[in-house]
C-alpha cells in the first residue's frame, strides 16, 4: 500500500520579507511632494517668465559671439592656406611624413578641401588623396630625398608600384609621383607611356613657391564648359 505524504506546507514571509508599509508610504508622499513642487515651479515660471530673460538674452550673446568666433577663425586658415608657400631648402630639410604632411597642405592650399596624407605601412602607393574643385580624385605618391639631387633618383620600380594600385585600387582619375630628387629617363618614359604625371625638383619649386595650383604646373586643368548654342 502506498502511503501520500501530505502537501508540503508554504512557509509565510518573514517580517524582513514583507514590504514596509511605512517605506512605501514615505516613497508615495515624496513623490507626490515632488510633483506637486514641480507643478507649483511651473505654474511660478508661467506667471514671472520674464525672468528668465536676462540669462536667455546672455545665452544667445554668448552663442552669437561663438558663431561669430569660428567665423573669423575659418576665414584666417583660408587666408593663411592661400598663401602658404615652401622653399626647396625647406622642404629638403623635412622628414619623408612630414614632406606628404607639405603636399597634402600645397593640395588644400589649392582648393582640395578634403586632400588627406595616408602613407604608411600598407598605403598601397598612395600617401596622400584628394579630390580637386573640377570633382576629379588625385592619388600621389611622394618620394622624399634628404639630399635632394644628390639622392637616389626615383626609378621605374617605384611608378610600377603607382601605376598597379593608383587606378584599379584607389580610383584615381590622375596619379602623380612628387619628389623633391631626380627621376631617372625610363621612369620618365615609363610614366608617359601609362599616363602618370610626375612632379620632379624643379616642378616642385615653381608649385610650393608659386600661387599656382599644381594641375595648373601639370597642364591638366579642363577647359571651360562650351556654351550651347542659342536656339
Amino acid at each position: 500500500m502506498v502511503t501520500r505524504r501530505p502537501p508540503a506546507r508554504r512557509r509565510r514571509p518573514t517580517r524582513r520579507q514583507r514590504p514596509s508599509d511605512a517605506a512605501l508610504c514615505a516613497i508615495l508622499a515624496a513623490a507626490a511632494a515632488t510633483i506637486a513642487l514641480a507643478t507649483k515651479a511651473a505654474v511660478w515660471l508661467a506667471a514671472h517668465g520674464w525672468v528668465l530673460l536676462p540669462g536667455v538674452a546672455l545665452a544667445a550673446a554668448a552663442g552669437a559671439g561663438w558663431v561669430y568666433r569660428r567665423r573669423r577663425q575659418v576665414q584666417r586658415q583660408a587666408l593663411q592656406a592661400q598663401e602658404l608657400r615652401y622653399a626647396l631648402p625647406r622642404l629638403d630639410a623635412l622628414h619623408h611624413s612630414e614632406f606628404e604632411h607639405a603636399v597634402q597642405a600645397l593640395l588644400r592650399r589649392d582648393g582640395c578641401r578634403n586632400a588627406v596624407r595616408v602613407g604608411g605601412s600598407g598605403d598601397l602607393g598612395a600617401d596622400v588623396t584628394a579630390t580637386d574643385p573640377y570633382g576629379r580624385r588625385w592619388v600621389i605618391q611622394c618620394k622624399h630625398r634628404h639630399h635632394g639631387d644628390a639622392g637616389a633618383p626615383v626609378g621605374t620600380r617605384d611608378l610600377q608600384i603607382l601605376n598597379g594600385t593608383a587606378r584599379p585600387v584607389h580610383r584615381a582619375d590622375i596619379a602623380v609621383l612628387v619628389t623633391n630628387g631626380r627621376i631617372t629617363a625610363p621612369a620618365r618614359t615609363f610614366a608617359s607611356q601609362q599616363r602618370l604625371h610626375l612632379v620632379d625638383r624643379r616642378l616642385l619649386a615653381s608649385w610650393a613657391s608659386g600661387p599656382h595650383p599644381l594641375w595648373h604646373h601639370l597642364g591638366t586643368t579642363p577647359p571651360p564648359p562650351r556654351h550651347a548654342p542659342p536656339p
